[in-house]
């Protein structure tokens, strides 16, 4: 018995020590100027599982890493991914708003909305086969090192 578990756990702890090393070690974002609508759209470029159609917005620059942004739009996509009603056509959308102070990127879908939101930022909580329960709540770490928030 103890050899069979032996075997197990090479295989176990490498599944979840990357999601935890990398939401651990969230690198200081290294700040640019950074203009919004093309981060959104390299963050939509990914996916390919739904329909997503970017919304005409205002040109939005900030100071920001995009190689950090582009996850928080990137992973709120993903949490879409899954829902049936995509697979019938009806686009995602997603865009951008502000004023110059304040500036949102936005993520609005005609699906079922969440049924409990209790978990939705506890991290390795996930309700998704393969999932690893790091998306949004490295999306939270990625908007609140940037001086802002993620809401849903």
């Amino acid at each position: 018995m103890f050899e069979r578990d032996q075997r197990r756990v090479p295989i176990a702890l490498p599944a979840l020590s990357e999601p935890y090393a990398r939401l651990a070690r969230l690198p200081r974002p290294q700040l640019q100027p950074l203009e919004l609508a093309g981060c959104v759209e390299r963050a939509v470029s990914f996916e390919t599982r739904v329909p997503v159609r970017v919304e005409p917005g205002p040109t939005l620059t900030v100071r920001g890493d995009p190689d950090q942004l582009e996850q928080v739009p990137h992973q709120s996509l993903a949490q879409l991914a899954p829902m049936p009603l995509y697979q019938q056509g009806t686009p995602v959308r997603i865009g951008l708003a502000g004023d110059g102070r304040l500036v949102e990127i936005w993520v609005e879908d005609e699906g079922p909305g969440l049924s409990s939101t209790a978990n939705l930022f506890v991290p390795f909580f996930t309700t998704k086969p393969g999932g690893s329960g790091i998306g949004l709540v490295l999306s939270r770490q990625i908007a609140e090192g940037h001086g802002g928030a993620l809401m849903l």
